[in-house]
């Protein structure tokens, strides 16, 4: 493969192993201009060097916000976006100042220390009673049997979610992460409408019946007198559920495979389990459970080595 050819980069395949052409693009190539696997084909652009997405994460000329970007012909131009999802936009990882900050100190004033705390114990609870389940077998699968029912289990306990909607919580919660693919998001319409509709009743049973939840803290956080709409409140545990499982899953699968390839290692951590810190860390950076950062978007005609950006396209 040469960095001239158009590569699908949120293929399977690519993903499986993307490193020889990442090296490639960052001795020759480092901003190179690609597709998504659209209809429209959108124009994407990849960063490479270190340096450089470091500063570009940084430069106020690539906000998040798409809308912050856009000419009006080109938000004109984008997809239809069903009215339902619209709420689900409002969250921390596509808006910039000074939303992103007001909703950021909002959502602190939810994230007690004693809240913290209380997480912290239950989930420890959660995946340990998940691996009690599993030892009365001979064999597991990782991801099926650990990875994938951790994190939503974990996410429906601290939201406070009723034991008896967990399994419903659960189905609809598929659907939500499948919004990230274009090619799924239309037919999980109905599902999500019935997620949301679910969540607007449990916000309003919660002001109702406040408990020792992480729904109740986040209605009740309060800043100068400003508290979160209940958009903001949906999109809240949007983000939890999209960013929470995904990331979990991938850094679970993943690192368990990369100890099992690196033996050594994964024998490092069995005769000093207090490196686990630190080997999470690695892991994070190693093998990466998020391929790529979240979206920015030139808002104007941006020259980075030597190419042209062109304002309004994706980076």
């Amino acid at each position: 493969m040469t960095s001239r050819e158009q590569v699908n980069i949120v293929s399977a395949e690519f993903k499986a192993n993307p490193f020889p052409f990442l090296a490639t693009l960052r001795a020759s190539e480092p901003v190179f201009r690609t597709t998504l696997p659209d209809k429209a084909k959108t124009p994407v652009w990849l960063i490479t060097r270190y340096a450089d997405v470091n500063a570009l994460l940084k430069d106020e000329r690539f906000p998040k916000n798409r809308s912050n970007a856009l000419t009006p012909e080109q938000i004109r131009k984008l997809p239809w976006v069903p009215p339902m999802f619209r709420p689900l936009e409002r969250n921390m990882l596509d808006l910039d100042a000074p939303d992103h900050t007001r909703l950021r100190a909002l959502v602190h004033k939810a994230f007690t220390p004693r809240l913290v705390e209380q997480m912290r114990a239950r989930v420890q609870f959660l995946a340990d009673e998940l691996l009690d389940g599993i030892t009365r077998h001979d064999e597991m699968d990782l991801i099926n049997d650990y990875a994938l029912p951790l994190p939503i289990t974990i996410i429906t306990e601290i939201l406070g979610v009723p034991t008896s909607d967990r399994h419903k919580f659960h189905k609809w919660s598929k659907a939500v992460v499948s919004l990230s693919s274009p090619n799924a998001a239309m037919r999980v319409i109905p599902s999500v409408w019935m997620f949301i509709r679910y969540l607007r009743r449990f916000f309003k049973i919660r002001r109702r019946d406040p408990q020792d939840d992480l729904a109740t803290a986040l209605i009740q956080a309060e800043e100068a007198g400003d508290k979160l709409s209940e958009d903001e409140l949906l999109a809240m545990v949007f983000l939890l559920l999209v960013a929470g499982h995904e990331t979990t899953v991938n850094l679970i699968g993943n690192g368990v495979l990369a100890l099992l390839e690196h033996p050594d290692q994964m024998e490092k951590l069995r005769r000093d389990p207090s490196l686990i810190k630190p080997a999470v860390e690695e892991l994070l950076r190693f093998t990466a459970p998020v391929f790529m950062s979240t979206e920015r978007y030139a808002r104007e005609d941006v020259i980075i080595h030597g190419v042209t950006i062109p304002r309004g396209e994706m980076t």
